[in-house]
């Protein structure tokens, strides 16, 4: 009798052992989530796996036994906030992971963001898919190449490129691997936001600091902060937070502005060019897109944005495509905003562009399930 009672308490602690290291996910959507960064509270990897050694786990697919790549996220502090997994998940249906004790595999970095003080102090970010950068104080002093908006890098290739292309120095010619052809001047470029006074766009100069978050190798997460500027009656300060997931053509973008009244009027725009570009304005689901004119033998740029908040108008003005919206009561507001090039032969028409950022959004209304 003994005997038995050990190996069953020992078959009933197993499985509690396994119960409490089991992740299922679930996709309620109509939509596949392919190479997706899904998080996992850490708190609820603790609950499920309090004996987790950060140094010495690994994550894998019950059924097939594969490892699932995964990011330890910290979004700035010194604990662990978040367990980042890129999985996929065809729509209606379920994955099961399991956290277990092992040494993971290690994951190619495909996110990178970087301060770059040699040139202007531009912030430059990228993915495996696409990269971009937000522009410094520096461009200030030299008033013919001043820019406000968001500014895109075409690529081609999925590794990072961008100390490749800066070290070179001559990143306006395609060498193989994509080149920056995309033109922003005193415009919101590709999808940057700002506040309203009375239809009129109340432009920031360009951020002061910034502060790194996390740096890969799943997902990229920084903060731009800019000094007080005058919208209206009153001044504002902002810090916008931004996040570009391995996969992804689109950042998630945060913007907390403090100094204004409640509910702050703000619009995302989308600079246009001359020619036949086609230009999609849905404002009840908040997506506005633009598929450019081809550029010469640069080829064509996509850009869009989905506005989660309550869209008021959509329109066409002064050379940009505008969509208007307000933040919460605390002032806070988050969007998404990115870009696509054609010659990366994974979207290279409008309507393909189109249905891509419509999937996006319904994956944002259905977001995975994590139990």
């Amino acid at each position: 009798m003994k005997i038995k009672s050990f190996f069953l308490f020992l078959f009933v602690a197993t499985a509690i052992t396994t119960q409490a290291q089991t992740i299922t996910i679930t996709n309620n959507s109509n939509v596949a989530f392919n190479k997706s960064i899904t998080s996992v509270g850490w708190k609820q990897i603790i609950a499920k796996y309090p004996s987790i050694d950060t140094a010495n786990f690994k994550v894998v697919n019950a059924t097939t036994k594969k490892e699932i790549p995964y990011q330890l996220e910290y979004l700035g502090s010194a604990d662990v906030q978040n367990l980042l997994l890129q999985v996929s998940v065809p729509a209606k249906t379920k994955l099961v992971v399991i956290a277990t004790k092992g040494k993971p595999t290690a994951v190619t970095s495909a996110t990178y963001c970087r301060y770059v003080p040699e040139r202007k102090e531009d912030f430059a970010w990228e993915n495996d898919q696409i990269a971009f950068r937000m522009y410094g104080k520096e461009l200030e002093k030299t008033p013919k190449e001043m820019a406000y908006g968001i500014d895109v890098w075409v690529k081609r290739v999925s590794r990072l490129i961008l100390n490749e292309r800066y070290k070179r120095g001559d990143y306006h010619v395609d060498h193989g691997d994509g080149l920056d052809y995309y033109h922003v001047g005193l415009t919101l470029g590709a999808g940057n936001l700002m506040p309203l006074d009375n239809d009129t766009i109340c432009y920031s100069k360009n951020y002061t600091s910034y502060k790194i978050l996390d740096n890969g190798p799943l997902r990229t997460t920084f903060q731009l902060l800019y000094d007080e500027w005058q919208v209206g009656n009153k001044k504002v300060k902002a810090t916008k937070t931004i996040s570009l997931d391995a996969g992804s053509q689109l950042n998630k973008i945060t913007v907390t502005y403090v100094g204004a009244a409640d509910s702050l009027p703000v619009v995302a725009g989308i600079i246009t060019r001359k020619g036949a570009g086609v230009k999609y304005l849905d404002e009840a689901n908040g997506i506005m897109s633009y598929w450019e004119p081809q550029h010469e033998q640069d080829g064509t740029t996509g850009v869009g944005c989905i506005l989660t908040n309550p869209v008021s108008q959509m329109i066409e003005t002064k050379g940009q495509l505008l969509a208007k919206t307000t933040t919460n009561s605390t002032n806070v507001i988050t969007y998404y905003a990115g870009a696509v090039w054609d010659k990366a032969n994974e979207i290279t028409r409008a309507d393909a562009w189109i249905k891509y950022l419509n999937a996006y959004k319904l994956m944002l209304e259905y977001p995975l399930k994590i139990q």
